[in-house]
């Protein structure tokens, strides 16, 4: 991948010398900051700004190992074999009409892509922006001159984006409000070969990068980027657009349906540590604070004091921070003691620390500095938030000395700024050269901090990530083929049976007197169940009776069970389980990840109360534990009001093993068990449906 980041030759087809065209702007940007070899191509001309233009690849000298090509999308196949022929190992494609525009630009980017793997050369793109490495001045790109005038600010933070305006649209709003540096921007577009995991593992690799941020409308390999970011040691950002499925409604299980609106991405992407952001800025500032503390200890919590001129303000600012699953610190007596020499007697400090009366006796400067030393030497303080004013009232803080004060600590200091605009702007400038993350809204500055400390709480906690060897008994898949469908509850238990899932016991009855027969084995009271092909969601359809204590009600549900069967199906008799917690378990085959495993809390009210996780096959014990972790429901799982608490170390097993299920048979397509009964603290699967 190293040619296309430094090149010791660039070609540019479709140069142009026409100034507003952007086989121009490529050119003009290299010229700005590209040490290496320009080569111009375009048989209309002798020479463009100065450098010797070349009538096609074929007649390019050495050296050159890159091409960015911007011509008309049915010229590219052409450029890529003369690329092939002229031993040209990559081509940057920033022309569009490809897959975005339909079939026919679907045919057209297929045979591209034939081309390239026929001659052994790299495709990034087509439909994108190409590159723009900030610190090595290198723009590879038809983005805006503009990036050079408003000054590229050198940063750790890259970006891979599947947009091609969006990284455009980045680069000049981070660059021209001047709130964070910038690495390099890789603008990928349509992705027809080098995909977000091969600029992934480039950039974990690379020494000038310390965070990285992605937006992604799809993932071409979703095991591989699980696996690059379980394995990183950088934060690892990413937007995900797409994330909503309309068809969901269609789905056949409980586990499908609970899929759709994003959650299995959401689920993998906590389980391979990424910070997840839900909007474009909010993806910057994640990275941009993860980039400005990327040493933190281990050891520090959530504990945050604040710091504020405004009484006002301190309340709102912990309101926020309860919100975002922080604590607000409580300071110790020597603390407090240390803080009596900077606020009047007749003031108790506390947290938050209201600075305003110890402004008015000892000014502005002796009130910020000395109070954040005593906050960063507090045990109890993981964290502070400043609140600062510039531009009036003689409150501006010297933020060199705060900023040494929360370095020497290694503790983060987060300001909230306001004021006047200028002064405002100088302020942000001067906090991003000291590392310093200054925000202009006091939740976003709070939701910053949060993800900050979880991040990195994250990092330092051990995890077992060993995938065990589960076996399984071997499952009679081709005897239950023959198309895609729903198996029934006895086929279904018997398949989860053999992978080691504990199940109900039950018997197939197809008499009443067989029924009194299955029920003095059992006791009572005892379960009744119609088997019929295709139903999923029994208890809508009628089909389970529960609470049947004796043999008369026995014998009249079985013959009111009949009819509803009819000739289309069997019925089952199992032992009533105690009652206690209800959980869902269950299993799909996401087109992005492969199999992913999902635990939520179960019963006739799973969609209603909507509480469950997602996490992609295979997973470690480790993997299943944090899993059961994200849920909502922690108390329920706890021992709620007296109640038994789930083991969680045996509802892990099962979610690892039914992992392993989807990754030894891919012809099993859905698997949803619910309920999933915890008896005295252990699971039990008491009805479940797999689907081929």
């Amino acid at each position: 991948m190293d040619y296309f980041f430094n090149p010791k030759g660039l070609a540019v087809v479709g140069a142009t010398a026409n100034p507003k065209k952007g086989g121009n702007i490529i050119i003009a940007n290299l010229l700005k900051g590209y040490t290496g070899r320009i080569y111009p191509v375009n048989p209309r001309y002798d020479t463009i700004e100065g450098l010797t233009c070349y009538p096609s690849l074929r007649a390019v000298p050495d050296p050159v190992d890159l091409a960015v090509v911007f011509v008309g999308a049915e010229m590219v196949p052409q450029v890529i074999r003369d690329c092939a022929v002229r031993g040209i190992p990559g081509a940057m494609i920033e022309s569009a009409g490809f897959a975005e525009i339909g079939a026919e630009g679907v045919a057209l980017q297929q045979e591209t892509a034939r081309i390239a793997g026929e001659g052994g050369v790299r495709l990034w793109g087509p439909n994108c922006m190409g590159l723009v490495d900030v610190k090595n001045r290198r723009v590879f790109s038809t983005v805006t001159s503009s990036i050079w005038e408003q000054g590229m600010i050198p940063g750790k933070v890259a970006l891979i984006v599947q947009s091609g305006m969006l990284a455009g649209a980045f680069l000049i709003d981070v660059m021209s409000h001047g709130v964070m540096g910038m690495g390099k921007a890789c603008s990928i577009g349509n992705k027809m070969d080098v995909a977000e995991c091969d600029l992934l593992e480039y950039l974990l690799a690379d020494p000038d990068t310390g965070v990285i941020g992605l937006y992604l409308e799809s993932i071409v390999d979703g095991p591989r980027f699980i696996s690059l970011c379980k394995a990183a040691n950088k934060p690892i950002v990413v937007l995900k657009g797409g994330k909503s499925d309309e068809g969901a409604a269609a789905a056949v299980s409980h586990t499908a349906s609970m899929a759709g609106d994003g959650a299995v991405v959401s689920g993998a992407f906590r389980q391979a540590g990424v910070v997840e952001a839900d909007d474009f800025y909010q993806m910057m500032d994640y990275c941009r604070v993860l980039e400005a503390f990327d040493d933190l200890p281990s050891g520090l919590g959530n504990r945050v004091a604040i710091m504020t001129y405004s009484g006002g303000a301190g309340i709102v600012s912990a309101d926020f921070l309860v919100d975002s699953q922080l604590a607000m610190a409580t300071l110790s007596r020597e603390s407090l003691t240390r803080l009596e020499d900077v606020f009047p007697s007749w003031m108790a400090p506390g947290n938050p620390v209201d600075l305003w009366p110890g402004i008015l006796l000892n000014g502005t400067h002796k009130a910020y500095n000395e109070t954040l030393a005593v906050l960063m030497a507090d045990p109890g303080v993981d964290a502070v938030f400043a609140h600062c004013f510039v531009g009036g009232f003689d409150l501006e803080p010297q933020l060199d000395i705060m900023a040494g004060l929360s370095h020497s600590a290694r503790k983060p200091l987060f300001c909230w700024i306001s004021g006047e605009r200028n002064a405002v702007s100088r302020f942000q400038r001067q906090a991003l050269d000291l590392k310093i993350p200054a925000f202009r809204e006091v939740k976003r500055a709070v939701d910053c901090l949060g993800k900050l400390l979880a991040y990195h709480r994250r990092r330092h906690q051990p995890v077992d990530d060993r995938i065990q060897d589960i076996q399984i008994q071997t499952v009679p898949l081709d005897r239950l083929s023959g198309g895609p469908r729903v198996l029934d509850e006895r086929a279904s238990k018997s398949i989860l049976k053999r992978a080691g899932i504990p199940v109900v016991e039950e018997i197939r009855v197809m008499s009443p007197a067989e029924a009194d027969k299955a029920a003095d084995r059992f006791g009572w009271p005892v379960v009744l169940k119609g088997v019929v092909p295709g139903a999923v969601h029994k208890t809508e359809a009628g089909l389970v009776v529960m609470n049947i204590h004796g043999r008369e009600t026995l014998h009249r549900e079985f013959e009111g069970m009949a009819l509803r069967v009819g000739q289309r199906g069997g019925m089952l008799l199992q032992p009533q389980l105690p009652a206690g917690l209800e959980l869902i378990v269950g299993l799909i085959r996401d087109p992005q990840f492969g199999p992913c495993v999902m635990c939520g809390l179960g019963g006739i009210l799973t969609e209603a109360l909507n509480d469950r996780a997602f996490a992609v096959a295979p997973l470690s014990h480790g993997d299943a534990l944090a899993l059961i972790g994200r849920l909502k429901s922690q108390q329920l799982l706890d021992g709620f009001r007296g109640a038994t608490a789930l083991d969680r170390d045996a509802l892990a097993d099962v979610l690892v093993r039914l992992g392993a299920l989807g990754v030894a048979y891919p012809a099993v397509r859905e698997v949803d068990i619910n309920p999933f009964i915890v008896v005295e603290g252990r699971p039990v699967a008491v009805d479940a449906a797999v689907m081929l």
